[in-house]
């Protein structure tokens, strides 16, 4: 049986983190150059997931906004020939 579906938890308040995560949640934290939820993502991509759930609390706008398609940019990047 192949696993295709995924739930990432990500509600916690990251308080083991503080002060780092007093701007930003702590799935948002970089790890080189990418958030860390991002190298999870892109893991589960990898390994044939085809469906992700996020459960986030309602601090975690930015993971929201992280994987929300921004189609004005990318129509830009289109137009100028970037990807």
């Amino acid at each position: 049986m192949k696993i295709r579906k995924v739930v990432i938890p990500a509600a916690g308040l990251g308080t083991r983190f503080l002060p780092a995560t007093k701007a930003q949640p702590k799935e948002m934290l970089p790890i080189v150059d990418k958030p860390t939820i991002q190298y999870i993502m892109e893991e589960a991509v990898a390994s044939g997931i085809e469906s992700v759930i996020i459960i986030t609390g309602r601090s975690k706008r930015a993971i929201e906004d992280h994987f929300d398609s921004s189609v004005e940019l990318e129509l830009e990047l289109e137009r100028s020939g970037k990807e």
